[in-house]
């Protein structure tokens, strides 16, 4: 765990407060002029390694790939395809490490 101050910051809260930075950033990126993708694939790998657990990997992948799908299909008003390009950014290096743990546990048993 990391330490904070005099408060614990567990892994879990670590994934769910990078998932919220991650989402809230990909919105907030499609109307500024900043160019911080590297923040959302780096907060897309802490999800990915510390968010999603087990239970979780098939509807994650499935929801990032309803994402992705959505995202590339360009759906020109209130600059959602700017926030879909940044949620995909966020999303996908998060998607290919829960693919690989995914598919390590599939080829464990």
């Amino acid at each position: 765990m990391a330490k904070r101050g005099n408060s614990m910051v567990s892994k879990g809260q670590l994934g769910a407060w990078s998932f919220i930075l991650g989402l809230a950033l990909a919105i907030i990126l499609a109307f500024v002029n900043v160019d911080l993708g590297w923040l959302l694939i780096l907060l897309g790998v802490v999800v990915g390694l510390l968010n999603v657990q087990d239970k979780e990997i098939t509807n994650f992948l499935l929801a990032s790939l309803a994402l992705i799908g959505v995202g590339s299909a360009g759906i020109s008003i209130l600059g959602i395809p700017l926030i879909l390009d940044n949620v995909v950014r966020f999303v996908s290096p998060a998607m290919i490490i829960v693919a690989v743990k995914a598919i390590y546990e599939i080829g464990r048993k």
